[in-house]
């Protein structure tokens, strides 16, 4: 049961964008002239925060990764996993077309899909609209002002309600604010998740480990810095522009000043895959054994952002040959972090 209520509570993310408090008016008027983008705003770098009720995962935050036409990919943290949940608005209806568990790194989803996509919200914005989803349950309008407490203000909204088997969800919409409360009912449990807070313009902050060599012990260290994520950032270049910077002293710099990241990201495979420029052998002044030190680096750092084992390395879309060190196709560099030393 317990794992079972985790996958619930997995899904029950999927709807959180939030604008400004709607206390009191938020309106008495059944919606029928209103859409469902009145109901689903993209807030971009905006914080919302969720106050959970029955199960350790119930709470949650939600920052806003990507936003771009029509579609809006979110990270959701539960304290038990964080989900990268891509939802669109098109025509008259809000879908769920991706949703990817373990999302610990930033990576852009919004082109991603799998399949026709669940239905989460659809108009005629009225009482009684019903629809049917592929794994056998029923959704329904229940109510278009219905009444709404929760820790960030008192909302009229438009409650839905999913129907299984075993058990129903409500969820409750309020106009310019999105999805309020979440309430699950299954065999006497109820577990719900109710808009807490809500802070604008703000980032979402990452702490991320970045490797060195020593030139005076061969031995690799790392240090953990904080990169703050707008959304719409490229992760690439904020991980390639905070590699060159605040370089430890007495531990040499892995990029030089014209490396560039080309392309990164995690494979199907399981393995990252990054590309970088030419610059990264034309700048490289290193015996083989230091050359060997930065491949490691570079394995760490970003397989290490990735947490996978292995790391296919590329320049400019080509196998990395340099007068020391030749890669064969499809050959990787193992990724070894538990062996390197952190320092300030």
């Amino acid at each position: 049961m317990k794992r079972y209520v985790l996958l619930v509570l997995t899904v029950i993310p999927l709807l959180l964008l939030s604008a400004c408090k709607n206390e009191g008016d938020g309106g008495s008027s059944a919606p029928n002239d209103l859409s469902v983008k009145d109901y689903y705003p993209a807030n971009e770098n905006t914080h919302y925060v969720y106050q959970g009720r029955g199960n350790e995962y119930a709470s949650f935050d939600v920052y806003v990764d990507y936003a771009s036409d029509g579609k809006v990919q979110q990270r959701v943290n539960n304290g038990g996993t964080v989900m990268a949940n891509v939802v669109e608005i098109s025509d008259d209806r809000l879908s769920k077309v991706f949703s990817r568990e373990e999302s610990y790194y930033r990576e852009n989803f919004l082109d991603k899909s799998s399949g026709a996509g669940e239905i989460l919200l659809m108009e005629p914005l009225e009482e009684g609209n019903s629809w049917n989803l592929e794994d056998g349950r029923t959704r329904t309008i229940t109510g278009t002002a219905v009444d709404v407490s929760t820790p960030s203000g008192s909302y009229k909204a438009i409650e839905v309600t999913t129907m299984g088997k075993t058990d129903k969800t409500l969820d409750y919409y309020a106009k310019d604010i999105g999805l309020v409360k979440s309430v699950f009912l299954s065999d006497g449990i109820e577990i719900s998740s109710s808009l807490s807070s809500i802070e604008k313009d703000v980032p979402f902050v990452q702490s991320i480990r970045f490797y060195y060599p020593s030139i005076d012990d061969d031995s690799i260290y790392f240090r953990e810095k904080n990169i703050a994520f707008r959304t719409n950032d490229v992760t690439r270049k904020a991980l390639e522009a905070s590699y060159k910077k605040d370089v430890p002293e007495r531990l040499g710099s892995v990029f030089s000043k014209n490396t560039a990241i080309n392309s990164l990201y995690l494979n199907s495979d399981g393995m990252a895959y990054i590309d970088l420029s030419k610059e990264f052998l034309t700048e490289m002044n290193a015996g083989a054994g230091y050359e060997s030190m930065l491949l490691q680096c570079v394995a760490d750092t970003f397989g290490g952002y990735y947490c996978c084992e292995r790391l296919i390395l590329t320049i400019d879309g080509q196998l990395y040959e340099s007068g020391h060190i030749a890669l064969k196709k499809g050959e990787y560099l193992d990724v070894d972090v538990d062996s390197a030393i952190e320092t300030e």
